[in-house]
């Protein structure tokens, strides 16, 4: 058994899964806050300097999952392991959201594509000479649908 304790949760105006972004960064210009509890504040000190931060939260309201889904962007059953679906074996999520400012306990972030009162269970800075990898391969995203425009439904309710 593997446990985690969350460090804060987030503060978002999307309070059910309907016309959440599909992804954050780059495509989200939703603002939103993430709370950190008082007893890890300290480990925010120097986090101001980045601009971008990884978030690693719980996915609080997926139950279940399969091993085959159709994601958002494409109209194909594939692997899960192979999407981004809410519905993993472990409901664990990832986003990159860029650093507003941050006030004590609050990191005012753009680019969320988190529900209202999601988990967050650690903060990792974005930095773009060890994340940023040239001549990668997008798979079947590759010929996907547009993020810019497609938006979030019940399919992973």
């Amino acid at each position: 058994m593997i446990t985690y304790s969350p460090i804060g949760y987030a503060k978002t105006p999307f309070k059910q899964i309907e016309n959440v972004p599909v992804q954050g960064a780059g495509i989200s210009q939703d603002i939103a806050e993430l709370i950190i509890n008082e007893e890890y504040v300290q480990g925010l000190d120097d986090l101001e300097e980045f601009s971008h931060i990884y978030v690693v939260f719980h996915i609080h309201k997926a139950a279940g999952y399969k091993l085959k889904v159709t994601p958002f962007l494409d109209d194909q059953p594939r692997g899960i392991f192979a999407t981004r679906s809410p519905k993993r074996p472990n409901a664990i999520g990832l986003s990159i959201v860029e650093i507003v400012r941050i006030e004590a306990n609050r990191i005012v972030v753009r680019g969320v594509d988190l529900l209202d009162a999601t988990p967050i269970l650690d903060i990792k800075p974005y930095i773009q000479s060890f994340d940023n990898i040239k001549q990668t391969k997008d798979g079947w995203y590759e010929q996907g649908l547009d993020p810019l425009t497609v938006r979030s439904d019940k399919r992973f309710a």
